[in-house]
């Protein structure tokens, strides 16, 4: 995969960002804790076009990076060794990483234990174990909001697990809601706010102002928990 460097003027702020160029068929955005710009492009993608693309985005890149300066730290890669810190449905987990004849993954307290015959095989495992909790649980929180949700004589199509980017959840054009895996380390009412956002997509599209009336209809309190999920999950 080949990357540049690039920067564009927005206001009187310099901004930085490198380019990778990857098989995809979209321009995406990601601002690292550590306030670094990456934009990941389709190879066809001409700079002109990816410059533009970043001044569109300026305002919110400018945002994100603000609001993870106000921490002053920021997420240090991971590494899947013994000691490090994992989140599952909110909580901290100290992961244990154990040599073993089987490969299998499972929690008691605050330990988050991963058993494993090849160390370089954690990562892997870890994954796996949440991506299957997170269809777990998904369902077990989607139901009931669901069935609450029917009165507006919608139903989503189907819930199903989707990897993105820069999103928690998106809902098709044919009625079909997709969570983002990772949500698996958020609280549960985190993730019943994403749940609840998706749902309103059935009856209002946009993010128009009928649309919000809805979520603030069927949670109250929705922007409390979305910033909640937002200084989390960093």
């Amino acid at each position: 995969m080949d990357q540049i460097k690039d920067c564009i003027e927005y206001g009187s702020v310099v901004m930085e960002y490198a380019v990778e160029y990857r098989a995809r068929k979209t321009l995406g955005i990601c601002v690292h804790p550590d306030g670094s710009v990456e934009v990941k492009a389709p190879m066809e993608a001409p700079l002109e076009q990816i410059r533009k693309h970043v001044h569109r985005r300026a305002p919110w890149i400018y945002k994100q990076q603000r609001y993870f300066s106000s921490f002053g730290i920021h997420t240090p890669e991971r590494k899947y060794v013994s000691g490090e810190s994992h989140l599952y449905l909110g909580r901290q987990y100290m992961l244990r990483v154990v040599d073993s004849e089987r490969n299998e993954v499972h929690y008691k307290g605050n330990i988050l234990e991963v058993e494993c015959r090849h160390r370089k095989d954690v990562r892997s495992l870890l994954m796996a174990w949440y991506r299957k909790r997170a269809e777990i649980k998904f369902k077990e929180y989607a139901d009931p909001l669901i069935s609450r949700f029917s009165r507006h004589q919608v139903k989503p199509s189907g819930l199903k697990l989707k990897e993105m980017e820069t999103r928690w959840g998106s809902c098709s054009a044919s009625g079909q809601i997709f969570l983002n895996p990772r949500l698996i380390g958020a609280p549960r009412i985190c993730i019943e706010y994403v749940i609840m956002h998706e749902l309103c997509h059935l009856v209002h599209r946009n993010h128009t102002k009928a649309f919000y009336e809805l979520l603030t209809q069927e949670m109250p309190d929705w922007e409390k928990w979305k910033m909640r999920l937002e200084r989390l999950m960093i």
